[in-house]
């Protein structure tokens, strides 16, 4: 399939993990992909093994969010397609709300939550002729998972107010909201035994991949998900099952 010829898409957060894996699966279906990332050694290596652009991104703050978005007009024209997966996941403090380090918590907040919104609002005006976003959500914004939850709460609610604010002009919004994904990050981050018993607790039986959200986020950002917009997805093995 080819259901992104001649488009351009941004991802942010993709010079690895579930990030790189949205990046080649969009370009491997004929999408200019644009890799939005700090690493840059990691993100130009990706960008180029998909034919596609690097810019160097902090998307905690909107000058270069702004930079970003006028980098990827000034080369393509327009922006068709906005993945928000940037995050500080890998090697994140593991604290309770009540007592992690305010600097951190604002930090974190600022590129876990805030990220989304600048990057959204950096480039939605390119999207000429409409577009889709996809938020990077999680299922720890249903269970407690502390600062990390708490943000992705606040990416969910991100996700419904802006599907209304965007929908006049065209431009769609999701969420995808993972559970527990084996990725180095999560390998970094959780401890084992937390992942043990989160896996044991699974329908499926097994840790995702990200590969198993890839599907997901194609079909959102395509035109077969032309009349959804503010909903956010679970994809988790079966984690949360609500009646």
């Amino acid at each position: 399939m080819n259901r992104f010829e001649g488009k351009t898409a941004i991802v942010t957060g993709a010079a690895g993990g579930i990030g790189e894996a949205y990046a080649r699966a969009l370009a491997a279906e004929g999408a200019y992909v644009v890799i939005a990332d700090v690493n840059d050694e990691a993100g130009r290596a990706v960008a180029d093994s998909i034919g596609g652009m690097y810019v160097h991104t902090d998307v905690a703050d909107p000058d270069s969010a702004a930079a970003l978005a006028k980098a990827v007009v000034d080369e393509r024209g327009k922006i068709d397609a906005l993945v928000n997966n940037a995050a500080i996941y890998g090697g994140m403090k593991l604290d309770f709300l009540t007592t992690v380090p305010w600097d951190y918590y604002k930090k974190f907040m600022s590129v876990n939550l805030d990220g989304a919104l600048n990057v959204t609002r950096a480039c939605y005006t390119h999207m000429r002729h409409g577009g889709a976003i996809v938020n990077q959500s999680s299922t720890a914004a249903w269970v407690y998972s502390g600062f990390y939850g708490l943000a992705k709460v606040g990416v969910n609610g991100l996700t419904q107010q802006l599907a209304v604010e965007l929908g006049g002009q065209r431009i769609r919004i999701n969420a995808i909201a993972p559970g527990p994904i084996d990725t180095e990050a999560t390998r970094s981050t959780t401890p084992t035994e937390i992942v043990k018993d989160m896996v044991s607790k699974l329908p499926m039986g097994r840790m995702g991949t990200p590969e198993d959200l890839v599907g997901m986020c194609l079909f959102l950002l395509s035109d077969e998900a032309s009349w959804i917009t503010g909903q956010i997805f679970n994809v988790d093995g079966g984690q949360v099952i609500r009646s």
